[in-house]
């Protein structure tokens, strides 16, 4: 795995690469908006110590204009960010930040005819601290390293990418269900973030997703929100590379304070009772206390 450290460029809207520089150099990276978040990259696998610290508030995403655009000459590959999970680490306060890319399907790319493989499978990337995670999901289960694999973004699509994450020009909080209700009817963009934390390990984790799926009940006045896949990571212990730890999963909530979440897994499937095969599904269910953010940006 390449471990020389990875650089950061960011487009920002609106303005020249040179005086966004400038202003970086001059305010520091705490003055910046959103549009580059570091973290990302780092120059060792041990993730939270090499970390800047961040500030505590993380503003969303505009997921409808956020891209991972990557650089290497043989295939410029842009990727939709389709979620973001922040981890933080509460002991030393650093973070690292991971970026969900928009699936697709493994493709016989800039070939001549047949652009899709045979034995065709899901593609789904996750980017973080300097690292690519692919989740390959075939039509039926086969070796785990099949399914899940970790390389250097060197290796994969070139070092140095450009991640495109515009500001959006409001950001609200939603905290009542009219103010839910409301923005949902009139089809303004929604953006949920879910904090989960693991007391004994001091690590906690911030999940941001566009909400794809409101359910709305007016005779109830309840609301519930199901959107997927997102990037959930496994707390319960300190992975030495915490990408190790990130499983794909649906979360749903109606509630400020807790969150059920349907992960993929291995699942069998059955004929009667006879199990005839196994394949990769959303299918073991797990719920959490959360803090659950409601947001309407434009």
């Amino acid at each position: 795995m390449n471990k020389l450290k990875k650089g950061l460029k960011a487009i920002p809207e609106g303005k020249e690469q040179g005086d966004t520089r400038r202003r970086f150099l001059k305010l520091g990276i705490g003055a910046l908006t959103p549009m580059l978040i570091p973290g990302v990259f780092g120059n060792k696998e041990n993730s939270f110590a090499d970390q800047p610290k961040q500030d505590s508030k993380h503003p969303c995403l505009d997921y409808g204009r956020s891209y991972f655009c990557n650089t290497a000459e043989f295939n410029s590959v842009r990727m939709w960010i389709e979620s973001r999970t922040i981890i933080i680490d509460e002991k030393s306060g650093k973070e690292l930040i991971y970026y969900q890319g928009g699936s697709c399907k493994s493709e016989n790319t800039f070939g001549e005819k047949d652009l899709f493989y045979e034995d065709n499978y899901d593609f789904l990337p996750i980017f973080g601290d300097g690292k690519v995670l692919v989740f390959r999901r075939h039509s039926y289960m086969r070796k785990d390293k099949e399914y899940r694999s970790i390389k250097g973004m060197e290796e994969m699509w070139g070092g140095n990418p450009n991640i495109v994450v515009p500001k959006p020009k409001s950001i609200k909080e939603l905290k009542s269900w009219k103010e839910i209700e409301k923005a949902t009817a009139q089809g303004i963009p929604i953006v949920t973030q879910t904090e989960i934390r693991n007391e004994k390990t001091g690590i906690r984790a911030i999940i941001e997703c566009p909400c794809k799926t409101m359910n709305i009940s007016h005779p109830k006045k309840m609301y519930q929100i199901d959107t997927g896949p997102v990037a959930l990571p496994d707390l319960s212990k300190r992975y030495s590379e915490m990408m190790e730890g990130i499983r794909l999963a649906y979360i749903a909530f109606n509630t400020d304070d807790f969150a059920d979440f349907v992960i993929e897994v291995p699942t069998p499937v059955y004929d009667g009772s006879r199990e005839v095969a196994q394949v990769y599904h959303f299918s073991e269910r797990l719920s959490l206390k959360t803090t659950n953010k409601i947001f309407a940006v434009k």
